[in-house]
This record gives C-alpha cells, sequence and structure tokens, in this order.
C-alpha cells in the first residue's frame, strides 16, 4: 500500500508566471488610475490616431477614387441628357418665339387696316391675300375673295397706308389686283397742299413711283403728300398715294420728275382691304385734256402702252380699256 506524501512544491516557473501576472494586474491598475486623473492615454490616443491618418488615407483612396469615377460618368451622363432636353426645349421655344412675333406683327398690321377703315367712316371689305407677283413687267396681286364674296371689277384695293392699285379681273373665288406700282398703270393725283393735278406712274418697282410733266412753275416740293384726285371716278379723292422724295429736270429741261415714295405697304401684309361702292366709271368726253388724262389713267394704261402685262380687260370695264394719250 502506497504511503501518502506531502504534495509536490510549486515549480519556479509557476511562480515567475504568477509574479508577471500581478505585475501587469498593478501595472493595469495604476495605468487607469492615473488615465482617469489626468487622461494622458486619451491625449497618446489621439496623437496616436493623427499619426496613423494618412494611412487611413492611402488605404481608402482606391475606394475613393472608384466612388468618385461612378459620380462623374453619372454626373455626365445626366448632364449631357439635361442639354439635349434643353437645346431641344430652347429650338422649340425659339420656333413660338418667332411664330408669335409674326402673329403679333400680322395683329397690328391689321388693327392698322381696321383703324384706318374706322377712322375714315369706309365701307370695305377685308380679301385675303393668296399670292404677290412683283416681277418688275407685272406687278399684280390674287386675293382669296372673288365673285361669291361679293368683289367687283374696278373695286379699289387700299391699306392702311393707302392705295394699292384695283381690281382688274374677278373669278368666283379669286380677285387679281393691279398694283399702282404696275409699268401699265397710272393714277391722278393732286398735291395735298396746293392741289395741283398730277399724274403717279408706276415705273415696275414697289418702292418707287414717278410724277412727271410737272411744270416747273408749279409749287410741288420734297416731301409734299400726294393724294388721289378723284378724276377719272375710279379712284375715290383723298386717298394717299405717297410722298414726294426727289425733283429732277427732264431731258427737255421744260418739266420736272418727281419721285415717290407709295404710301402703301406694297410689298408686305397678307391682308389688303376692298373699297365698296366704288363701281367702275366709264371716261366722260370733255375739253378739258387733263380731265380726259385723267381718266384715262384711272384705268391703268400708260402713254404709247401698245400691249398689256395681262390678257386684255373685258367690253364691261370700258376705263380699263381706254388707252390714255398725253
Amino acid at each position: 500500500m502506497p504511503s501518502l506524501a506531502n504534495p509536490a512544491a510549486p515549480r519556479p516557473g509557476d511562480v515567475a508566471g504568477t509574479l508577471r501576472l500581478l505585475a501587469y494586474l498593478a501595472m493595469s491598475v495604476v495605468l487607469i488610475v492615473l488615465d482617469h486623473r489626468g487622461g494622458w492615454l486619451t491625449r497618446a490616443r489621439e496623437a496616436a490616431t493623427v499619426a496613423v491618418q494618412p494611412l487611413w488615407q492611402v488605404a481608402g483612396l482606391p475606394a475613393r477614387l472608384g466612388q468618385a469615377m461612378r459620380e462623374d460618368a453619372v454626373t455626365r451622363s445626366v448632364l449631357a441628357e439635361d442639354n439635349r432636353r434643353l437645346r431641344n426645349e430652347l429650338l422649340v421655344m425659339g420656333a413660338r418665339q418667332a411664330q408669335l412675333q409674326v402673329e403679333a406683327d400680322e395683329n397690328a398690321r391689321l388693327r392698322g387696316l381696321v383703324g384706318a377703315a374706322a377712322r375714315g367712316g369706309l365701307d370695305v371689305q377685308l380679301a385675303p391675300i393668296l399670292d404677290v407677283d412683283l416681277d418688275p413687267s407685272r406687278q399684280r396681286l390674287l386675293l382669296n375673295a372673288g365673285a361669291r364674296d361679293g368683289v367687283r371689277q374696278g373695286q379699289t384695293v387700299i391699306d392702311a397706308g393707302g392705295v394699292l392699285g384695283q381690281i382688274i379681273a374677278v373669278t368666283p373665288d379669286t380677285a387679281t389686283v393691279l398694283l399702282i406700282t404696275d409699268l401699265d398703270h397710272a393714277v391722278p393725283v393732286s398735291i395735298s397742299r396746293t392741289g395741283v393735278r398730277l399724274l403717279a406712274y408706276g415705273i415696275g418697282r414697289a418702292d418707287r413711283l414717278e410724277l412727271r410733266n410737272i411744270p416747273v412753275s408749279s409749287d410741288v416740293q420734297v416731301g409734299d403728300v400726294v393724294v388721289t384726285s378723284g378724276l377719272g371716278g375710279r379712284f375715290p379723292p383723298g386717298f394717299p398715294v405717297g410722298r414726294i422724295v426727289d425733283l429732277r429736270p427732264d431731258d427737255s429741261q421744260a418739266f420736272l420728275i418727281g419721285g415717290l415714295a407709295p404710301a402703301a405697304q406694297l410689298d408686305r401684309g397678307r391682308d389688303v382691304l376692298l373699297l365698296r361702292g366704288t363701281a367702275p366709271a366709264a371716261p366722260r368726253a370733255g375739253s378739258d385734256a387733263d380731265a380726259g388724262a385723267d381718266a384715262g389713267a384711272a384705268g391703268g394704261t400708260v402713254p404709247g402702252a401698245s400691249a398689256q402685262a395681262g390678257p386684255p380687260d373685258p367690253p364691261g370695264d370700258a376705263a380699263a380699256a381706254t388707252e390714255r394719250t398725253p
């Protein structure tokens, strides 16, 4: 039977480990107390955090670069789409603005037409322009109104500025206007300031008429307003025809030739006014040579004209078919 013996004595290694543990515990307690009272461990941690901050920046750089690239790609795509949409909207708005401006200008012209008719107490008819022919040898308008709308041959055509011309042909749905600037047209006129009677001839230009055979002794000046005289019975008196812009002697030096700027806007607008109650009037024979010439001029021919720019007028319009002699 084995005999009982005393427990083995502790080994040196175990004693050393225990002492180290106690030392660590004591050191921990001391550090805790010191940190609690002085806070120096907190400052040490902050210093260490600052020291390792560059390492964190370097470590996170790839992730940040990738995120920035993704955001840039998304932003660029969004901006491109926004730019495309805004460009389209800008084009649409520009087109709408241009259209509105055109409509505003047209409304202003229409208000001018209606205002001119209202101020003069005129019985007028509004007619849209269907086609324009401003060839130097043929100055015509085609109106979208005809016999079915009450349009008659010989009616005077005006706008807000003054006389445009006269109706020379009518169909059931359209009417042709001979402009006062046509080479085969002349208008009996008078100087508004003095009453001097003259003839305004068309020369094939939409911006100019001519006053020919003006006596040198006549009281005619640059800037004078020229209106219809009413002679010949085709154009009612008192409607503006133009303004004298220059005077020069003719080849004989015995007469003056005046340049006349038309009062009507012959090259613009989409509507005109037709005067009602101005039926064609046949020329009347008289002893006054000027009155006879004016009556022929109201029909739209010029001295020496051997052929008309268009087909001959029907027999019913005797004034339009009369050839005027100086």
